[in-house]
């Protein structure tokens, strides 16, 4: 957190000494409700429920969402059953949602137990779809038109619902059964005539998802079309939620996160990591490194196998780190690019083809300048025998070619069968390029050097 966010902390905490609360009041209803769950988080835990409850109703609830889940489970067990009651009813409901996934059962029962029966009923619907489906990230909070109201109708509609709503500015339009037959913005009911009706002026290509569609599908519509909302319908083509553009926002820093500690080898967590305790981190990354360990004694089987080739050229063996390395660098290149592409929705893998041809011959382009650079160097600066050189440079541009194939279909591959395409990344890539690079080496310095 930036230095000024520390000094300000330490701010209210004068405050606090000086139990000037209302001026603590007055200064918190001026912040964002981003900025007050961040300076919470400076704060020891016993001043967090005494500043929490200096809070406006609504304002308090808008911080409540934005706490980190230690914090509001903190809160909820000091919380008496009124002042639960009082956040849960300011909540929306898809942030109440996401509130209950992360606490514990005994926490669940009583949030559940101070929500009004409506509320706990749309809970209790979205609770039902699985995790990461649009249907578990949607809200059920959105206001819907009929296709023969007028304009003024709709307006009248909506200053009625406006606060219950979590977004107004995209009006949906769904006929008696809750078949979605169009939409509607603000801005054109405004513009619009009292008497016009709606059904002459919604937009009837309305692109929505279905309740079992992926969340991260989802985040990337919103990147590709700038939806402020995106509506989500049953098999029956039925409107039962929205998608926010807020809720997509953290979808994609979800995914991301995910698929960065996916491709470095860590099993992905959901908690900051300041917050994450050793022990706790140390599960998240003990079991690839196993993994990795054990798939990397294929390397040193290889090497154990070829060892009289070493033992006759010694010198070989000054090369392996400088191929390995190239290797597993030209491969994760390829992957980390692929990998981007499929989650952009990018690259299908019915282009493998296409794509394998490309790797193929920018990895003749890579693979050569590094090859002659190589070359020069060894014989010149090296003072390496010509066959010599011949060998590790050869294998230089093989080894660079094949990483660049397998880094570039891997990802494709697993995506094709089910898996992230994040696991394919650097250091799976780099074990499996390892052990080829060094096959293909050994393989050459027999052929031209006769060992």
């Amino acid at each position: 957190m930036a230095e000024g966010t520390f000094s300000f902390a330490a701010t209210f905490l004068s405050l606090l000494e000086d139990k000037k609360y209302p001026t603590i009041r007055d200064i918190m209803t001026t912040m964002n409700a981003v900025d007050i769950a961040m300076l919470f988080d400076e704060m020891d835990d016993e001043r967090i429920p005494l500043l929490f409850r200096l809070l406006p109703k609504e304002l308090a609830a808008e911080v409540f969402v934005e706490m980190d889940d230690d914090s509001q489970e903190l809160l909820i067990r000091g919380f008496s059953d009124a002042e639960l009651k009082a956040v849960v009813d300011e909540l929306y409901v898809d942030d109440a949602v996401d509130i209950v996934e992360e606490m514990p059962a005994n926490v669940v029962k009583r949030i559940l137990k101070q929500a009004d029966p409506e509320m706990r009923k749309m809970i209790n619907n979205i609770l039902q779809y699985p995790d990461d489906s649009a249907g578990s990230i949607m809200t059920t909070e959105y206001v819907s038109l009929r296709p023969e109201m007028t304009v003024e109708d709709a307006i009248k509609r909506i200053r009625r619902n406006v606060v219950e709503k979590e977004t107004i500015y995209t009006c949906y339009v769904t006929d008696k059964n809750r078949t979605l037959i169009g939409m509607i913005s603000l801005k054109e009911l405004l513009i619009a005539e009292d008497d016009t009706i709606i059904e002459d002026i919604m937009e009837t290509n309305v692109i929505c998802v279905d309740t079992l569609t992926d969340q991260e599908e989802v985040a990337q519509m919103f990147n590709k079309y700038n939806f402020m909302a995106l509506p989500v319908v049953d098999k029956e083509t039925r409107l039962v939620g929205i998608v926010t553009f807020d809720d997509a926002i953290d979808v994609m820093e979800e995914e991301t996160t995910e698929d960065i500690e996916k491709m470095a080898a860590i099993v992905p967590s959901d908690k900051p990591y300041l917050r994450t305790g050793v022990f706790e981190t140390w599960k998240q990354r003990i079991p690839w490194l196993l993994i990795l360990m054990i798939s990397a004694t294929f390397t040193s089987m290889i090497i154990t196998s070829f060892e009289n080739a070493l033992a006759a050229q010694v010198v070989l063996t000054a090369f392996i780190p400088m191929l390995m390395d190239t290797g597993g660098n030209s491969g994760s290149q390829a992957a980390v690019t692929i990998i981007r592409g499929i989650s952009l929705g990018e690259i299908e893998f019915r282009d493998i083809f296409r794509i394998i041809w490309k790797e193929f011959r920018v990895a003749l382009l890579c693979g050569s300048v590094l090859a002659l650079a190589n070359f020069l160097k060894l014989l010149f600066i090296d003072r390496i025998g010509i066959y010599v050189a011949a060998v590790v440079c050869i294998t230089l541009l093989l080894s660079v070619i094949i990483a660049k194939i397998v880094g570039s279909t891997l990802p494709l591959l697993a995506k094709k069968i089910g898996f992230d395409p994040a696991v394919m990344a650097s250091p799976f890539i780099t074990t499996i390029v390892d052990a080829l690079s060094l096959v293909v080496y050994f393989k050459i310095a027999t052929i031209l050097l006769g060992i």
